[in-house]
């Protein structure tokens, strides 16, 4: 992950004489190494409830059933649409003791570094509120209006949850940019295209077959329109990632950075390889949750791109 440059706050607590208990960095690092994975794998869980057409296995929320938290044999329920849609719901606890369990690790470390402690903070905010927000996925029947945002605020804690991991590579000494300010405001625009990208896929899907059941309305647009308006945003995306690594490139930025950019711009030609395809094809299950852990990839890679911008005195383990 990007490593970045800071000197550690010093919100330290008054003295009481008894030594306190200080989580080590790498136990830091350890979990939000866990809640970066956790965040982009609930995404592909979710989309594979989607596609196999789970997303009623359990009924209600926050019980699977009346008056059960958990699947129990019902003859109008199949027990493998439950078991996904139930494997999902369990992630979510793992998220959040992923997500919870790095805030408090970096709360309880000393020195204290406040801005960490702000970011590692919306984490479990976030994870609680999607739990919250899946239950009126559920309880809607699964309206495409509240699907789409459910995927994509899995895809902003992803990019949080980055965020955390590179400040606990790095101290808290002032940044300094490694490219020009123009260069960095057009490389975080690039991101903002992402996100209309993304938006953009959903709405894709909304109005495509797979709602998760076979009795959720979709969305009443033509697909054929949803989808050229979703490669178009490919297209300049990935055009506008070629002009920045070239600009990279031409302002001799460190190696790292332009290394992370091709990344970039490989992942997001796989990811518009996929979708092609997967259009052609009439979308295929096993291409679109392939399609989603490439929207988790190029989330994950952008953030590695733009949090390379700037460098900090590497923190020491």
């Amino acid at each position: 992950m990007a490593v970045i440059p800071t000197s550690p706050a010093t919100d330290t607590a008054p003295s009481t004489g008894r030594s306190r208990w200080t989580p080590s960095l790498r136990l830091q690092r350890a979990f939000a190494w866990a809640a970066a994975v956790t965040n982009g794998g609930i995404a592909v869980t979710g989309a594979t409830v989607r596609v196999t057409g789970s997303g009623l296995g359990c009924p209600t929320w926050p019980e699977c059933h009346e008056g059960s938290f958990v699947p129990i044999q019902r003859e109008d329920l199949s027990a493998f649409h439950q078991a996904i849609e139930f494997g999902n719901r369990t992630l979510t606890g793992v998220v959040l003791i992923a997500s919870l369990g790095t805030f408090l690790l970096v709360w309880l470390a000393r020195p204290r570094r406040t801005p960490v402690v702000w970011l590692a903070l919306a984490g479990p905010v976030g994870v609680v509120f999607q739990a919250v927000w899946g239950g009126i996925v559920v309880l809607t029947g699964l309206s495409w209006w509240t699907v789409a945002p459910h995927f994509l605020v899995s895809l902003l804690l992803l990019f949080f949850a980055i965020a955390v991991l590179t400040r606990l590579y790095e101290t808290d000494a002032p940044p300094r940019w490694v490219v020009p300010r123009p260069l960095v405001g057009l490389t975080w625009a690039t991101v903002v295209v992402l996100g209309a990208l993304c938006v953009a896929g959903t709405l894709v899907t909304a109005a495509g077959p797979h709602g998760g059941d076979d009795r959720t309305p979709r969305l009443d647009v033509p697909v054929r329109a949803l989808a050229q308006v979703h490669a178009d945003l490919m297209f300049a995306y990935l055009g506008l990632l070629v002009a920045t690594t070239v600009a990279f490139l031409a302002v001799k930025a460190p190696a790292r950075l332009v290394r992370r950019a091709w990344i970039l711009v490989a992942v997001t030609a796989g990811q518009g390889l996929i979708g092609l395809v997967q259009y052609a094809t009439g979308v295929p299950e096993a291409l679109v949750v392939a399609h989603v852990l490439g929207a988790v990839l190029l989330t994950a890679a952008a953030a590695a791109v733009v949090f390379a911008l700037r460098v900090r005195e590497p923190q020491q383990s």
